[in-house]
């Protein structure tokens, strides 16, 4: 390892830095990984056989392109690995050089992402990724493309060690880099404007719609969490990692569970099955935003499922409460989509993989049952949510905000760790729709609403609650 130079300005990380100002732009202090180095690739032995020429292919002028490469960029590879400190946060970053071929991935990029998979394995690293990459080296062929195989598989190793990947998605991010290092990664930033698609733009379809492929297309499509103005990326990275960065020294115990929130809303308790209908549905309730602010210092949040959807009616993120890090899922008082609830499992198989305790707000009329939701596959993202927190081994409190709206309320509800407010209420199905299955009329409504026991001091004697949580005491 060696320092490298000390900078006299901070470069902002824009979209075409080279890999070292990249680095530069999101660290404080960074000591690059050279062959030799405790994980990095062994430098060549005095004995060991010359590489073919032109590379595994003989690709007749390969050889004198990394010379050109390398005489323009200055790097031996096309990616540069470091130890690094971000913030006051250790992590091994990552920074692929576009000057040096595109950025492609061959058999020595693969060298080196190895390295630095394993680096932050032994020493109980997140890893960041600042990708700018083409794909796979055409010169090597499917010994370029097999590198997707090797990385995937560092990927998987490090998730199991239970640390936190980042990618930074510069322009561009396409081919196998963005299908492993990029789409694979826990969080995923975006710069402004960058190309980022499987496809690059030579091989893409020509009526192709090109928004498609930026980071705008894809945050909204729910392929990456937040597309980040270049001069507040250095601080967003730095206040991921102070929330993920929960694994070192490994855990040895689950963590403490996180504590249930005060109610913000009435302390009365409703008279009727009607009355607490009526309160939940109170557009002056208190919702989702009201409680994460009354609750964490600070938060940031990922969005999307990773599968083309986004549903804006389901906050999932990790925040930081009296010092430690809780992830949570929270509904925000609409009809819950497919995306939101495999956005909410997505949360809590991470937050389960770093160790970190869960809090669910619970706050919707019900599953969106439209037909777009049907072929979106509700009941499956539905089912896997439920398995996500039957499975859950890290604690996870869920607390009843406003409407608990059957399955649809039920899925993010953890076993015997739900707690309400007094504005809510919790219900097989919405009093309306009971009134209709049993064929009563509009009046029979509320006597419907009663028979159902959905008041919370009625879910309390039912067993399904906890508890009834309070207002926090004055001077608290």
């Amino acid at each position: 390892m060696h320092e490298q130079p000390p900078r006299d300005a901070t470069p902002l990380p824009s979209l075409r830095l080279t890999a070292r100002q990249a680095i530069a732009a999101v660290t404080d202090t960074a000591v690059e990984l050279t062959p030799g180095t405790a994980g990095a690739p062994p430098a060549p032995t005095p004995h060991a056989p010359p590489p073919p020429p032109d590379g595994p292919l003989g690709w007749h002028g390969y050889d004198a392109a990394r010379r050109r490469a390398r005489d323009r960029t200055g790097e031996e590879e096309s990616v540069v690995t470091a130890l690094a400190t971000l913030g006051g946060t250790d992590a091994v970053v990552l920074a692929f050089e576009f000057g040096f071929l595109g950025g492609s991935l061959g058999e020595r990029t693969g060298d080196r992402l190895e390295a630095a998979y394993t680096e932050a394995r032994e020493r109980r690293l997140p890893l960041v990724s600042l990708i700018a990459t083409g794909g796979s080296r055409m010169q090597e062929g499917m010994r370029a493309l097999s590198q997707l195989q090797r990385v995937a598989r560092q990927s998987a190793l490090n998730r199991a060690a239970g640390l936190p990947q980042i990618a930074v998605v510069r322009d561009p991010t396409t081919g196998g880099g963005w299908a492993t290092l990029g789409a694979g990664a826990d969080v995923i930033l975006a710069l402004p404007k960058a190309q980022v698609g499987f496809a690059g733009s030579r091989v893409r379809p020509p009526d192709a719609d090109p928004h498609a492929y930026s980071a705008e297309g894809q945050f909204a499509a729910g392929q990456i969490d937040a597309v980040v103005p270049a001069d507040a990326l250095r601080t967003t990275l730095q206040r991921w990692l102070r929330l993920l960065n929960t694994a070192n020294p490994p855990p040895t115990a689950p963590p403490h569970p996180a504590p249930v929130p005060f109610a913000l809303g009435t302390t009365h308790l409703p008279e009727t099955g009607w009355d607490a209908v009526r309160r939940a549905r109170d557009a002056r309730r208190p919702r989702a935003e009201a409680y994460l602010r009354a609750y964490f210092d600070d938060w940031e949040e990922i969005n999307g499922d990773r599968c083309g959807g986004r549903d804006p009616g389901m906050r999932c993120g990790f925040g930081h409460r009296d010092g430690r890090t809780i992830a949570f899922a929270a509904q925000c008082g609409t009809a819950t989509r497919p995306a939101g609830f495999r956005t909410a499992t997505r949360l809590i198989r991470l937050a389960d993989r770093l160790g970190t305790p869960v809090l669910t707000l619970i706050d919707t009329p019900g599953a969106a049952n439209d037909a777009e939701a049907e072929r979106a596959g509700a009941g499956a993202a539905i089912a896997d949510t439920f398995a996500a927190l039957a499975a859950a081994h890290v604690p996870v409190t869920s607390l009843l905000i406003g409407e608990g709206g059957s399955g649809g309320a039920l899925a993010l509800a953890a076993p015997n760790r739900l707690w309400a407010t007094p504005d809510s209420y919790f219900s097989v199905i919405a009093p309306e729709m009971a009134a209709a299955i049993l064929k009563r009329g509009p009046d029979a409504i509320h006597h419907t609403a009663d028979q159902l026991h959905i008041r919370p001091q009625d879910l309390l004697e039912l067993g399904i609650i906890r508890n009834i949580t309070e207002p926090e005491p004055a001077g608290g």
